[in-house]
């Protein structure tokens, strides 16, 4: 269609310009007419800049597999499409969101190319000064993600010290312990063996040894009244058979799962003069056992907590791959379990048949950790007891993972804010305002999914969700 200088001259983005640069622009640019329906989609290559000269616009965002509409506007002038040109190849050159018309529309389109070298010819300044905004911006944006996951390294740091501590530190005491026991065994079969007994009775001791060993390995848990009453019963027999300190001995017996009926067998197959020996021989030997339990325990666990924090940073994984959920979600909950605390109890709806899914794990660990914080801050405001629900299931064509808390909930006047950068309800030290704001974009912006939440008091869930395929345009990216 022709292109008027005096028709887009009086576009409020070209009111200033001269008549030779108005021409210039007729000359390089043109005058297109849209029927009703999409100009151009979300992430397809800038190749134009358009400004609306009558019509209405409806701009658009992809969020998750629908499009979330952002703007709507029928004042002339509006504009739209490869609005930073003028950055060139310093930046990938794709349209930021998609544009369709609802109405017969004429835009004045001018070429991705064109608009670049008119910017820098004409406003030489203004864009030294747009790149300085738009560079410093996202350098801002990266500093504070990174300030924000140092903040959340600095608290599970804490926490998984004090995780790591307490297994080790019982893993110390046992190996003390073990070690004085061990010297008292090698003392106790040092006199047993030093006496009048023939070499069959000696034979007949290790063997009942061996079959302590492999009872104290399948221990049964007993209830504090089953565990009372089997002391008991223990006590009494030794006192009828003569050992010295039977009550001493029995609770021993008892935490390894020993009964009267393995009592009679020692009996049977020690003679009567060496039984006395024998029982604080043994003794020893179900002590050396739960020991070395408890350090193979303690060692256990601090092995499942390097694991979880290793699965947690994904240190010596690749940043994008294909990643299950649930080992995400476990890693993340050990690693807090410390900020958690006993008080409140942690429920795993898992559906364990969901697929893998393309995505971040760093930043999705990033994602829960911020969700899982804000549950816990909230039930600890209302008294430090509630639950927390974390569940996962297939919603349609994408994968829900939903955060369910027990707290005060979040006051409708302010639930439209949450997500805002540097909004806060938490007290002065204790929240950037940011978290919600990180967990946005690492969900919407990098993983195309949606984060939303529902709440009322007692009942508030966040809800990611993601789709369960890369998109077609998804390449790996740097960090959010």
């Amino acid at each position: 269609m022709p292109c008027s200088p005096q028709e887009i001259g009086a576009l409020f983005l070209f009111e200033k310009l001269t008549p030779e640069q108005l021409g210039r622009l007729c000359s390089e640019g043109r005058v297109e007419r849209f029927e009703a329906g999409p100009v151009y989609t979300e992430g397809e290559p800038a190749t134009c800049f358009f400004v609306m000269i009558e019509g209405t616009v409806v701009l658009s965002r992809r969020v998750g597999g629908d499009d979330v509409e952002v703007t709507r506007a029928s004042q002339p002038g509006v504009y739209a499409g490869a609005m930073q040109a003028y950055i060139k190849d310093r930046v990938r050159q794709v349209y930021n969101n998609s544009m369709r018309v609802t109405e017969t529309t004429r835009f004045f389109v001018l070429p991705a190319d064109t608009f670049a070298a008119i910017m820098q010819e004409w406003f030489p300044m203004a864009v030294h000064l747009l790149e300085g905004l738009f560079f410093g911006s996202k350098s801002t944006q990266r500093a504070i993600g990174q300030r924000e996951r140092l903040l959340a390294l600095g608290s599970l740091s804490a926490g998984l010290t004090h995780e790591l501590n307490n297994p080790a530190a019982a893993a110390v005491r046992a190996t003390a312990t073990l070690r004085e026991r061990v010297a008292k065994m090698r003392h106790k079969l040092g006199v047993i063996s030093a006496g009048p007994y023939p070499r069959e009775a000696l034979a007949n001791l290790i063997e009942v040894q061996e079959r302590t060993a492999e009872l104290v390995a399948k221990a049964p848990t007993l209830s504090p009244l089953e565990a009372s009453d089997r002391e008991d019963q223990l006590t009494d027999w030794l006192d009828d058979h003569g050992i010295p300190d039977g009550w001493r001995v029995a609770p021993t017996f008892v935490q390894a799962g020993l009964d009267i009926d393995w009592l009679d067998q020692v009996a049977a197959d020690v003679d009567p003069e060496i039984l006395p020996g024998a029982i604080g021989w043994l003794n020893y030997t179900v002590e050396t056992e739960l020991l070395m339990d408890e350090i193979e325990d303690s060692t256990t666990r601090i092995s499942h907590l390097v694991d979880a924090a290793k699965q947690y940073s994904q240190l010596d994984r690749a940043p994008y791959q294909n990643a299950d959920v649930h080992e995400l979600l476990d890693s993340t909950l050990l690693m807090l379990s410390g900020k958690i605390g006993s008080r409140i109890e942690v429920v795993k709806d898992y559906d364990r048949t969901l697929p893998k899914i393309p995505a971040y794990p760093a930043e999705l660990n990033q994602v829960w950790t911020n969700l899982i914080d804000n549950a816990v801050h909230a039930i600890n405001s209302t008294g430090g007891e509630g639950t927390l629900t974390v569940r996962t299931a297939l919603d349609h064509d994408r994968l829900l993972v939903e955060f369910r808390d027990t707290g005060p909930g979040v006051p409708p006047e302010i639930r439209g804010r949450i997500f805002d950068p540097f909004f806060t309800t938490k007290p002065v030290g204790e929240g950037t305002g940011l978290g919600l704001d990180i967990s946005w974009r690492i969900v919407v912006n990098k993983h195309h999914g949606t984060l939303q939440v529902e709440s009322e008091p007692g009942d508030t869930r966040f809800q990611v969700l993601l789709p369960l395929t890369a998109a077609d345009d998804d390449t790996p990216e740097e960090p959010a």
